[in-house]
């Protein structure tokens, strides 16, 4: 299946230019690894709002007047400025499918970045997103936005990745929309969508099957809300294990039951944690080939991201997701 590629902003520290605070870079080998599937723009807040490189850090700082953007070491609050800056990029942004930022950044994290009862106190006392990462999860709250921290969990980087390409698919049938289109894209999604949400899945069928009443643009964006809504949940694994047991469906008259036995015994092990997702994929995925099923080749469920982005590190621990 042809992957059109993501427009994913990234942190430029992030193993593009030595811009942090210290004069270093952190690379990321996920950041590096997905740069061969997305388009990357770079983005730097402070240094792009004149601080320079080595600097004095900043942290976020909570005052009366609210949370503000404080360098300690000269006393200088960045706030507006970089809540401007941050208002101006994004708002330049023509085309975006997602984002990777700095964790803990009080400019660039999205999650659990320091807060600080004063400028010199070292214990803080609160957490949330930083003034950038802020501002992305405001505007573009239906896009997936992390960490690369947060990006080690398999479990927040599968989720990541799936919805990353599949609002970049959705994004590409807008500019181009038809009624077919949308159809397909229904169609071919379908069992992601049941792993995601199958009350979304449903709406959105009935949103598609009953579009001819309707301006396609008003269907569009009706399927949109809904659509936006659903991904922006990770599946849990029992969803995945029903999909499974419904593609399994498919092929029971096919299959040995030695075979069968042996699917359902991977599928327990995927339920009890012990082994990844793409085991009993792979498993019903060798089927579809076998089988030469039509209907489920067209499937993203299958490979809703490039197979090269799945790491063979993966295991079945670590099912936190939030």
């Amino acid at each position: 299946m042809a992957q059109i590629r993501p427009e994913v902003v990234v942190s430029r520290c992030l193993g593009f230019e030595s811009c942090r605070y210290n004069g270093q870079t952190i690379p990321s080998k996920f950041v590096s690894r997905l740069g061969k599937y997305v388009n990357y723009s770079t983005v730097c807040p402070e240094f792009d709002i004149g601080l320079g490189v080595p600097r004095a850090p900043i942290r976020m700082v909570s005052k009366a007047s609210g949370i503000r953007l404080i360098q300690p070491l000269t006393g200088i609050d960045v706030t507006e400025r970089l809540s401007a800056f941050a208002n101006e990029f994004l708002d330049s942004l023509e085309r975006v499918d997602g984002f990777v930022l700095k964790a803990a950044s009080p400019t660039c994290g999205v999650k659990d970045v320091k807060i600080y009862p004063g400028e010199g106190k070292v214990v803080s006392t609160g957490r949330d997103a930083g003034f950038f990462g802020g501002a992305a999860l405001a505007k573009y709250s239906c896009l997936p936005i992390e960490d690369e921290g947060r990006l080690s969990n398999y479990i927040i980087r599968e989720h990541f990745l799936t919805t990353l390409f599949t609002v970049t698919r959705f994004r590409d049938l807008s500019r181009k929309l038809t009624r077919k289109g949308l159809v397909e894209f229904q169609s071919e999604n379908k069992l992601l969508f049941m792993s995601y949400n199958q009350n979304e899945m449903r709406i959105m069928g009935r949103i598609v099957g009953n579009m001819d009443s309707g301006e396609l643009r008003d269907v569009y964006d009706d399927y949109a809300s809904h659509f936006y809504k659903m991904m922006s949940t990770p599946p849990k694994h029992t969803s995945h294990i029903n999909v499974l047991m419904h593609g399994l469906g498919y092929f029971s008259d096919y299959i040995s039951s030695s075979e069968k036995r042996f699917f359902l015994d991977t599928l327990e092990r995927y339920r009890e944690g012990m082994i990844p997702l793409s085991v009993p994929l792979y498993i019903l995925r060798s089927y579809v080939v076998a089988f030469e099923s039509e209907y489920l080749s067209r499937q993203t469920f299958f490979e809703p991201y490039p197979s090269e982005l799945v790491e063979i590190t993966d295991s079945g621990k670590g099912r936190s997701g939030k």
